[in-house]
């Protein structure tokens, strides 16, 4: 795991009876966008104006049809490579190249009093945008957004680069993931420990043989440009956003890059961008340990709907222990694995709706039974039936390891894992063992800026009291950081808040049509 919010639990969406999963943070992707053709646009280049498509076969591909009276466009624009540029002796390697960017726009049948666009990001690193847009468009009644916002703001879906359709990122193969995935999250011996290593090490290599001294272009600030480039394109004067978890940080760092460009950013599920990779890795440590025993105290209160009461943390911890020595098979052969049985776990912590999902999936695993396992870890690690990922971690690797200078040497992993192990028992090792993954990655760096926002509007930044992935501590830090934050509190569970509830709705919509700030200091119920 990350210091970003990345890996995220996904939130549902019910469409004529078909669950699907859509991205509202990192760490998770949604089903593949179909492969371009022929018959698509070229992608504009740098400074041109885009020709938009209709492209209703996206929302077949994303979600099996388009929503009500909701058109979808699609384009391509082109961004430099490295926007710091630079000739000669200064030139960077991306120096005189161009990344397409993808981008969709759903567009209301009913849309009155246009406002602009909002451009919307779901987190990860390495979540998509356009995918994104497509959920969201189906409205409230499926979770969508308010119809509000619809019927007033083109809601335009970007793939961050080196993302999905944008460019992307593709360098680690399912067997290896898979070996990720399913590697104990907690390897106390030192043979085990190094295998974990031989792992990232590999991986790594395989990596940056294949993209070299590009690996830094994929990083956090180089995008946040490419999202100007994207308001221009869309025709704006300013920026209208909505970022979701790692999603952010890409709106806090557009907003000190071009402070005088923000029209209204709402950045839910905050990260804190002053946090370095260990201290972010602590903080959801302690996120997900509180997640977790929110989760143990419904079940205890709960025990109808919890097959794993009164003490699920002892059914979990016993579950995980077992499948390290004899772990259940599913009818294809394949194994659940300690590793598999964690990232159930961690999958589930994302919405409160997959608690009871997660008691019944370790009950039905003490049965011989891993299905409801492996539903939950490969809907987080969006694993498809037949064993192919996306490139979501490939992106994820490689954005937040552009983005971090300093990488702690295994030795230190080594006492962190040790230290949280005692203070964060289920979560702590297995997020001091994910430090590794940068550690061995190769390439340098390209940190964003952590600074204030002088110059621009106020910035709504919201926060979810229960949240495991972005614990609530990073929130009003980041809006003290930009200077210019407004904090706006849910008093929930999950990751993210907005549109979760009617509170957290009205003062989100009125600052997004209205500019309308919330009072200092406003929280919103629960329920």
């Amino acid at each position: 795991m990350t210091r970003t919010p990345d890996r995220t639990r996904r939130r549902r969406l019910t469409l004529a009876g078909l669950t699907v999963a859509a991205v509202v943070a990192a760490g998770c992707t949604l089903p593949s966008f179909a492969p371009r053709t022929d018959a698509e646009p070229e992608a504009a280049a740098p400074g041109t104006a885009p020709t938009w498509q209709a492209c209703p076969e996206v929302a077949d591909e994303v979600v099996g049809r388009g929503a009500p009276q909701m058109r979808y466009e699609c384009t391509r624009i082109q961004v430099p490579r490295d926007w710091a540029g630079g000739s000669g002796a200064t030139a960077g390697p991306g120096a005189g190249q161009t990344f397409e960017i993808a981008l969709i726009r759903a567009r209301s049948t009913k849309q009155r009093d246009r406002i602009g666009s909002l451009l919307v990001n779901p987190g990860g690193p390495g979540g998509s945008g356009v995918d994104t847009a497509v959920y969201l468009s189906f409205g409230e009644q499926y979770g969508g957004l308010p119809d509000s916002i619809l019927e007033r703001f083109d809601i335009v879906g970007f793939d961050p680069r080196g993302v999905a359709r944008s460019s992307p990122v593709k360098c680690i193969s399912d067997a290896d993931l898979d070996a990720v995935f399913g590697y104990d999250p907690d390897p106390e011996s030192q043979e085990s420990f190094d295998g974990l290593v031989t792992l990232a090490k590999r991986i790594g290599q395989g990596c940056g043989d294949k993209y070299g001294d590009q690996l830094p272009l994929y990083g956090t600030e180089q995008a946040a440009r490419d999202m100007d480039a994207i308001r221009a394109a869309v025709g704006d004067d300013k920026l209208s956003y909505l970022g979701y978890s790692y999603g952010t940080l890409l709106g806090a760092t557009y907003a000190q890059l071009f402070p005088q460009r923000v029209r209204a950013l709402v950045l839910d599920g905050a990260v804190d961008p002053r946090q370095s990779l260990v201290e972010g890795s602590e903080s959801q440590a302690k996120g997900f340990e509180r997640a977790f025993d929110n989760f143990t105290r419904w079940c205890a209160a709960n025990a109808a709907r919890c097959p794993i009461a009164p003490d699920a943390r002892a059914a979990v911890i016993s579950a995980i222990d077992k499948a390290k020595v004899s772990p259940a098979r599913s009818a294809d052969g394949r194994e659940a694995t300690a590793g598999w049985v964690f990232y159930a776990v961690i999958s589930s912590l994302y919405t409160e709706t997959g608690w009871q999902e997660l008691a019944r999936a370790i009950d039905q695993l003490e049965a011989g039974n891993p299905e409801g396992v492996f539903r939950l870890a490969d809907n987080y690690t969006d694993r498809d039936e037949n064993g192919h990922y996306s490139n979501l971690f490939d992106a994820n690797s490689a954005i937040n390891c552009a983005d971090e200078e300093e990488r702690p040497g295994l030795d230190r992993i080594r006492q962190l894992q040790s230290q949280w192990r005692a203070q964060y028992p289920l979560f702590g090792p297995a997020l001091a063992n994910g430090l590794i993954s940068c550690t061995e990655w190769p390439g340098g760096s390209d940190p964003y800026p952590t600074g204030r926002a002088d110059g621009a509007p106020p910035i709504l930044v919201v926060g979810t009291t229960g949240d495991p992935a972005t614990p609530y501590e990073q929130t009003p830090a980041l809006a003290e950081m930009l200077g210019v934050g407004r904090v706006l509190t849910w008093e929930g569970e999950g990751h993210t808040a907005y549109p979760q509830t009617p509170c957290i709705t009205e003062a989100v919509d009125a600052y997004l049509i209205d500019l309308t700030v919330p009072a200092e200091g406003k929280r919103c119920p629960a329920r």
